[in-house]
């Protein structure tokens, strides 16, 4: 059982615009440990602070492809973009429902580590898609809003009949 509650939607942490992390001390490094932590127990391959009721510019991803070990990135921002791929997305916030989702199939990376060193990556496929989806739970945005109109309106009846029946 992780320390954190992954947050459901319409959890209105999940709209909000996270604020920029100024100074990376021990409550964001025990904030990136428990976020690994709760992804690992989710079975998720990303998750972002706001996902866990944080309003902080802090992402945590799986390097499934790479150093097959988690990556934390404060304050990130896609600086590059290439390419362009469709892929089935689900999310911890949004339990129960995938799509395709269109995205850029590379990107390059600006963040901050956790000793508040400037990093830049480039990277592609799987670890692009996941970077990209958690930046925008940071802007409030989640991978259902990235779909046509009349996807979302049905996934959205769906998600209020998941709500209704756990009330």
């Amino acid at each position: 059982m992780s320390k954190l509650q992954i947050k459901i939607y319409p959890a209105p942490v999940l709209r909000k615009k996270s604020t920029i992390v100024d100074t990376i001390g021990e409550e964001e490094k025990r904030l990136a440990r428990d976020m690994i932590d709760a992804m690992r127990v989710s079975n998720g391959v990303g998750l972002a602070a706001p996902q866990v009721g944080i309003s902080k510019r802090i992402i945590v991803v799986e390097d499934l492809e790479g150093t097959k070990s988690s990556l934390v990135f404060i304050n990130p921002k896609v600086v590059k973009k290439k390419g362009r791929s469709s892929f089935c997305e689900g999310c911890l916030s949004v339990p129960g429902i995938t799509r395709d989702v269109m995205r850029p199939e590379f990107i390059v990376l600006e963040a901050l580590n956790l000793d508040g060193d400037k990093i830049k990556i480039e990277t592609g496929g799987f670890l692009a898609r996941v970077v990209q989806h958690e930046i925008d739970h940071l802007d409030g945005i989640l991978f259902i809003d990235r779909i046509n109109f009349l996807k979302r309106k049905k996934i959205m009846k769906q998600v209020s009949k998941n709500i209704c029946m756990e009330l």
